[in-house]
This record gives structure tokens, sequence and C-alpha cells, in this order.
């Protein structure tokens, strides 16, 4: 493999690319939810014209943990087949004629708990440790002290992430080594698992990825998919494309598992939270990690008496994936919830009495907040939202019978807000250089992945501000593990405060290393000198040279700043923080629920590019309201397979439905968590 371009697209997705002489691959994949391969013609699969390989069960390498006789989920990859088309490789699949002998199993946390269910993983149901206790205070003593508590059960669905873009490979073989063109949200993962897998060295394995549509967090590493690509191109001695399908990819690419969380809290008739308790369960599918909703109970509010339980229970359906915070969407739903309820029955401004509760500093691990400007986001975010005023709101546009809250109108207006905070803030490892050229380019390199957050933007305008360079004279290069130095994997909105401090480091170097080249041309010591506008600038002078005259003039010789990113500081903790505001019209006779607008007012430390912050804000909120109004995988209890696997059946937000939104920042540079002052994306 010659180079990187791979397409004649000048944004190329992994799904684009078409190599000379690619294959095609398709995964057959399990129709019961539990049972064996009891029959599977192999030999009639490879007849088929046009097929050049067959996977069938128990061919795979072990490493990949592929292809197994037993089934635990419907949708579970049991064969692959390999062809000149796609055609040719469905009628290979089809000639497999696979036999499957189903057996009970247990698809809802219920089922998968009762006594006798079927045994969906080896070591039990229920996962090793549950359920998982977290507590502070004395909950009964704070029940005691309540004037008013509330106790509710709330249920959250199983969510699938639903990207425009399936999980995709392309695998090309020169000798023993393996180029593998992958839509990921982790690069160095990917070569990592690939070269266990497949029992390799590491630098025998490169992986690349230029633009992806969608990831969420389904997209953190190698699967099926990838290393059906890597075995087929390896035995066929050719390019292979394999790619999930819309069907596969709504059935087992991964989700945000469903949860039910039974919620007490009180508080005195003031509205001091005096208790806060949660009892959760999660039915993660055959796996997955403790990622429950637990932990924003215990972060969000100054609450002295806390207790929450957690149990995670193993069912035959696809295991869940991190998804777009995990656990703290689920938990925020569970909790603001229950506040709202709270509101009610004390008769209080629901916005009051978070403001009445704020956490000065993280109430979990009893230190300081690195910076939290939540209570600026409240009051910003309700004088945008015209929270005080929001009685006297205008009747629904085109609807002109009556007013909402008409007797003659079936129509009903309502109004909420709810507040959330997330982990993030970034960490190391991550590895940056930034060198200028000849001619006075400059190139950012780093091993990172751009999600469509824009990451490559944000990296050249790190390394452009602290190089004193100008924005176009700067090009951030990414996405490819043979040549750009190691960083993580792109989740938990991290990218940027992990990679950023590296970038910015790496560029500080490179404008040292570009002064003291200069001092000697300029005839100054190279504290006498600054940067801008792409100049070395003779301070308080009109004398100058030009980066390209100063690297014209060092000829060949390279000019290379090397940065990585330094550990969090301990004495801190480090949480971006949000306040969102709704007005919502419900029709009481259809029960069609239409979110009519939303303020969003969010703390995330320096935003380094508005137009690509808000963005993801907005991005954020339309995939929250449909998780709150639409979406829901629906699972067949008597067979326990999906029901609406398509784009049509599980239903995720249209532009119609999307609704007026204002999405904004508030907050300054949150220097403790990191140099660059930024906590999120």
């Amino acid at each position: 493999v010659t180079g990187v371009q791979t397409c004649a697209l000048p944004i190329c997705f992994t799904v684009d690319v078409d190599r000379p002489g690619m294959l095609i691959a398709i995964i057959l994949r399990s129709p019961i939810a539990r049972g064996t391969i009891a029959a599977f013609d192999a030999a009639a699969a490879r007849a088929v014209p046009g097929v050049l390989g067959v996977l069938a069960p128990g061919d795979a390498p072990p490493g990949t943990k592929l292809f197994p006789r037993d089934v635990s989920y419907a949708g579970q990859p049991v064969a692959a087949v390999c062809a000149e088309s796609w055609g040719a490789a469905a009628a290979g699949a089809r000639a497999m004629a696979m036999r499957f002998e189903a057996a009970p199993f247990a698809a809802t946390f219920e089922a998968a708990t009762a006594v006798g269910a079927p045994l969906v993983r080896k070591k039990g149901n229920v996962m090793e440790g549950c359920p998982f206790v977290e507590a502070r205070g004395d909950v009964e003593r704070g029940l005691r002290e309540a004037d008013v508590t509330v106790t509710r059960e709330y249920r959250t669905p199983v969510q699938l992430h639903s990207p425009l873009e399936p999980h995709v490979a392309v695998a090309e073989w020169d000798g023993d080594r393996v180029t593998i063109w992958e839509s990921t949200q982790g690069i160095f993962r990917v070569r990592e698992q690939v070269a266990a897998a497949l029992e390799i060295p590491q630098a025998n394995v490169r992986v690349i990825k230029q633009y992806m549509g969608g990831g969420f967090g389904a997209k953190n590493g190698a699967a099926a998919h990838t290393y059906v690509a890597a075995l087929f191109a390896r035995s066929t001695g050719r390019p292979v494309q394999c790619f999930n399908t819309r069907k596969a990819e709504q059935t087992d690419a991964g989700n945000r598992p469903a949860t039910t969380q039974r919620v007490t809290i009180g508080a005195k008739q003031d509205g001091t939270l005096t208790v806060i308790t949660v009892s959760a369960d999660v039915p993660l599918g055959v796996s997955g990690w403790e990622g429950g909703p637990a932990q924003i109970y215990h972060e969000m509010y100054a609450c002295p008496n806390v207790r929450t339980d957690e149990t995670f229970a193993y069912v035959n359906a696809s295991g869940m994936q991190a998804f777009r915070a995990p656990g703290f969407a689920e938990g925020a739903f569970g909790l603001e919830s229950a506040m709202n309820e709270l509101a009610v029955q004390l008769g209080m401004d629901p916005l009051e009495l978070r403001r009445k509760n704020f956490a000065p500093t993280d109430p979990r691990k009893h230190r300081p907040w690195s910076g939290n400007a939540l209570l600026e986001c409240y009051e910003e975010g309700a004088r945008r939202f015209g929270w005080s005023g929001r009685r006297s709101s205008t009747p629904t546009v085109n609807r002109p019978s009556s007013t909402p809250h008409s007797p003659l109108s079936s129509l009903r207006r309502g109004f909420g807000m709810a507040a959330q905070l997330w982990p993030t803030g970034g960490g190391p490892p991550s590895y940056a250089m930034v060198r200028l050229n000849k001619d006075a380019s400059i190139e950012v390199l780093a091993g990172t992945q751009d999600l469509g957050t824009g990451t490559r933007t944000v990296l050249a305008q790190v390394a452009a501000e602290s190089l004193g360079a100008r924005l176009g004279d700067v090009r951030a290069v990414i996405g490819d593990t043979e040549s750009l130095p190691y960083t993580g994997n792109s989740w938990g909105s991290m990218t940027v405060p992990s990679v950023g401090p590296a970038v910015r480091m790496a560029a500080e170097e490179a404008r040292r290393l570009l002064l003291e080249a200069a001092a000697p041309m300029l005839d100054v010591e190279p504290g006498d000198l600054e940067t801008n506008d792409s100049r070395v600038i003779v301070r308080d002078t009109d004398r100058s040279l030009t980066f390209a005259e100063v690297t014209g003039a060092l000829g060949n010789v390279m000019i290379i700043g090397k940065g990585l990113r330094g550990p969090n500081p301990g004495d801190v903790s480090i949480a971006t923080f949000g306040a969102q505001f709704a007005e919502v019209e419900v029709d009481i006779e259809t029960g069609i629920v239409r979110v009519l607008r939303l303020v969003a007012a969010h703390d995330a430390g320096r935003i380094v590019n508005p137009t690509l912050a808000e963005s993801q804000l907005e991005g954020g909120i339309i995939q929250g309201l449909g998780y709150a109004v639409f979406e829901e995988r629906v699972l067949d209890g008597a067979r326990g397979v999906t029901l609406n696997p398509n784009l049509h059946d599980y239903r995720i937000p249209a532009m119609l439905d999307v609704p007026a939104i204002d999405a904004f920042f508030v907050g300054e540079a949150d220097t403790r968590a990191n140099q660059i002052g930024r906590a999120h994306v």
C-alpha cells in the first residue's frame, strides 16, 4: 500500500474507500436469541460463482472470538462469505443453509434474574459484585429529617446509535503487513486489537481513518467486520471491504442499555435536600460494563445523605456500548425528573430548587471543582428562555381556533428545565508534533481522530495561536497510525482537552526553535523577539522577518517541536455543567408530544471554535430529543429479535421534529483543568 489517498472524493469516508480489485464480504447473523448451530453447508457456499472465501463456524482464529457454534443473541455473527460482488456474496450466504437449534433465552432483566433463568454467560447472569453500592451520610436520618419526600420509578429505553455511516472496514495486505481503513473513534486501539487477534506485531498493522459519519461511542475498537475483512484479505490476497447493513447496524452495533430507576428524594420545606436514593436495574446485553446511572446522583447536588445501588444483568441481546455520556444521560433523566416532582410537592420553582442545592465543590470526592459556572448557566439560560414569564406564552402557531389552555383545545402547554454535569477534561497519554517546512507551511501531527467535531480545525487553531502564525498556514494531519504519534480514543468529550495541550506544547517548542534561528539573522537575542501573523518581529521596532524568510535561510534544516499531555491535577475535580429549558406541547386526545423550543446554557471551559462547539451542542440536543420522544429498540419477547432494525421503524428525529434551539456557552477558560483551558469536545 503506497499512500493514504483511497478515493477521489475530497472528503473520504471509510464506506467510500474503493481499492483496486476490492472484494466484498458479508457476515451471516443468527436469527435466534440462544441455541446452537446444528448444521451448515460451507462447501455449497464455496461452490457459488464469484465466491472466493468462506469463514464457517470454527474457522476463525481464536483471538478474533468469531463464529462459535453456541449462539447467545439474535444478530450474533455466525459465518462470513467473501466474493467478487455483493450479489455473489449474498448468494453464497444463502447457500450456507445454516440450521439452528433454539434454546430458552432471557432477553429482559426480569427474565435473566428469575429463579432458574437460562444461563446467559458461564459465570452467571448477574455481574459479579452486584449490586454496586455507594453511599455517604446517613440515609435513614435524611429521610427522617425530610419535610417532603417523593418516590418515583423511571424507566429509560434501549437507544441505538444509528450513525449514518455504519461500521465498516477495508483491509489490504502487503506481504506480512496489513493496512486497515476503519470508521473508528480509536485508530490505535484498532491497531492493538487486530495485532493481538491475528498474532502479528503492532508495527505490521496500519490503521487509517480520514472522516467518519457518526460514532457516538459505538466505534471504539475493532469488531467482527474488521476481523472478517482482514482475514479474507489475507487469504485471497486482495483488498476486502466488510460493512454492516443497516439491519446489522441497528441489531448488533451496541446500544445504550435500558434502565429502571427507583428514586426517592427528600427535602426540608425550604427546599434543602436531605436525602437522595436510587436503586437501578440495568440489562446490559451479552456484554458490557458498569456504566450505570448512579454517579450523577452523587455529584449533581449538595445533599449530605446519598445512597445508590445498581444491579447489572447480562441478557440474550446485543451487548451495550458507550453512548454519549453513558450512564449520565439515563441518570440525569431519573434524578432531574424527581427534582421536578419534588418542586411540585414543595410548591417551589424548580429552578430555585436547583439553585438552593448547588454544589460549590465535588460532593462525591470532597474537593473543589477546577471550574464551575453552573449558576451562570441557570441565570443566563433562564433569562434567554424567559423562564420568569413562561406562563404568558403565546398560542401555538398554525392552530388559531383556541389557545393551548382553552377548554376548546386538546392542546396543553408545559415548561420544564433540568441540569447536568459530565466528568471530562481529558488526560494523558497524548503526543503531538509541530513542524515548519522549508516554505514555512506548518503541519500539526497527532494520531487522533475527527468524528465530525472539527478536530483538524481546532488543533490547527491551537498551534497557530501558540506559534503566532496565520491559521491558513497550518494544517492538521491526523488519522494514521503509521506516521503519527500516539493519542487515545476520541470518546468522553475528551479529544481537544487531551490532544490540545500536547499540540500547544509542541507548537511552543517549535516557536522557541524558530526564535533561536531568527535571532542571529536579526542580530538580537531570542528574548527580544515575538511572533504574529507568521512573522518574527523585534519587539518595539518595525524590524521583522517572515517565517518563510527564516525557514528558507535554514534550507533543509527542519524545525520540529514535540509535545505531550501531562497528568490532570490531583486536587480538583474536572467536569462540564449545563442547564436546559424546554417548552413542550401535548395533545391530550392523541398523546402526541411536540417540543416547541429549547434553550441550553453550558459551561465547558475555553471555547476554541464557537461554531463547531455550538454545533456539537445542537447535535447532542437533537439526539437527546430523539431519546426522550421517539427512540426505542423493540424486542419480540417470544423470539428475542429486534422488531425495528431500520431507520423507518426505529425513528430518529427528522428536520420537522427539531424545535427552535438556542444553544450557547457561558463561563471562562478552565486553566486548572489543562493548559489550554478546555474541558470538552
